[in-house]
């Protein structure tokens, strides 16, 4: 293999340059965060797991109309995506009460909200991604007032949306991490897209019978069995076999390469959305 350009290494993802301009090849690592990196571990095949549930959720949010910057999967631990500016903010919708809300509003776990909620973190590691509203995001320039509309509606239909994929599996949406970014045409229009990953890292997930924990909250809170609540998300969707690819802390090489290759098509193929504001008129003389 010849040598890549590490362009940016995160918590759970490395960036790499891409084969073409304007791409880049994302890779799942193993490693386990939580607590702004406080908490460290490194569970075998997190990655792999991960990988393959974003890449067909991110598929399927494509077919109702949201431009993700998924492209393909090229392996097990890798995909190919398109190369967006990152917009620093961390979009958190919640259904469910539940983490840092119950511990901010006195909320007792599993409440239900009589609405989805909509929350902003500002994405920077060294604060502790604070919390902050939309008046901070206008006003220091991390997205304007026609961005932001834009991400809140996408917001709430990839929220409609997953709530329907999930329940159909038995599994509840309590909450989950957005992240989004821009992609400028050749004329200068700006799109606004879909980025990062959504898998059982970023969503917390419940069984719908149980209420069994069946995402990072069980590495969060010690609960054990992380890879294995992984794997029946993506049993559950279709993704793998029914025993899983990871048995006893090995991945099964041959069985997980042997998985089918995920394409986005649709996003090859859209016609996207500017979301360009008019140049302001001057006011003409009377």
């Amino acid at each position: 293999m010849s040598k890549r350009t590490m362009i940016h290494e995160g918590k759970a993802k490395i960036i790499y340059e891409g084969p073409d301009p304007g791409t880049l090849i994302q890779y799942f690592k193993d490693d386990a965060t939580a607590f702004n990196a406080q908490k460290k571990d490194t569970i075998a095949g997190k990655g792999v797991l991960n990988n393959r549930i974003s890449a067909h959720i991110m598929t399927k949010l494509e077919g109702i109309g949201i431009p993700t910057h998924f492209l393909k999967s090229l392996n097990m631990r890798e995909q190919l995506v398109r190369a967006v500016e990152i917009i620093p903010i961390e979009v958190v919708v919640r259904n469910i009460a539940a983490g840092s809300i119950c511990k901010r509003l006195g909320l007792e776990e599993g409440t239900y909200l009589p609405q989805p909620l909509v929350e902003y973190y500002y994405k920077d590691d060294k604060l502790g991604d604070p919390m902050i509203s939309e008046h901070h995001i206008v006003t220091f320039g991390w997205a304007d007032i026609y961005e932001l509309e834009e991400i809140v509606s996408m917001s709430y239909r990839i929220n409609d949306f997953l709530n329907g994929m999930f329940a159909g599996i038995g599994l509840k949406l309590v909450d989950f991490k957005l992240e989004f970014g821009r992609l400028y045409g050749d004329y200068g229009e700006l799109y606004i897209m879909l980025a990062d990953e959504i898998s059982p890292d970023n969503c917390r997930l419940w069984d719908a019978e149980t209420n069994e924990k069946m995402d990072k909250d069980r590495f969060r809170q010690d609960l054990g069995g992380l890879v294995e609540a992984y794997q029946q998300v993506a049993e559950r969707l279709g993704l793998i076999p029914k025993g899983g690819i990871i048995q006893g802390g090995n991945i099964n090489e041959q069985l997980a390469a042997g998985l089918g290759e995920i394409e986005n098509e649709l996003a090859r193929e859209r016609r996207l959305r500017s979301i360009n504001k008019p140049k302001p008129q001057k006011p003409t003389k009377v």
